[in-house]
């Protein structure tokens, strides 16, 4: 699996934060050809406290090649020109990763 991760920061106007993420990015990223699934995670703190980070969000494709061909579409497009405002003000970080998820198994 490939994955597009994107981490918003704490900010003092969380409301247009949230508004931009259910308005905008969301729907966007949904209609990416070739997503495979989402996960949202609201980020609750970290050992010792509050955390810096409000809200994680991972859009994971099949393979890196089945994720460059939906960000070359229109819609992937327009959501990184979306993304960009918010990256440049360091309201959010964004990277890609390949993925792997392990079967630990159950014990018994």
């Amino acid at each position: 699996m490939y994955k597009f991760v994107t981490i918003y920061r704490r900010v003092d106007d969380e409301a247009a934060l949230e508004a931009f993420f259910s308005q905008t990015h969301l729907p966007l990223a949904e209609q990416l050809p070739g997503l495979v699934s989402r996960e949202v995670s609201r980020i609750s703190h970290k050992p010792g406290g509050e955390s810096r980070f409000h809200l994680m969000f991972e859009l994971y494709f099949h393979s890196r090649i089945s994720f460059e061909a939906a960000m070359a579409t229109p819609i992937g497009a327009q959501l990184v020109a979306a993304l960009a405002p918010w990256a440049e003000a360091k309201f959010i970080t964004w990277f890609f990763a390949d993925s792997f998820l392990e079967d630990m198994g159950e014990e018994d």
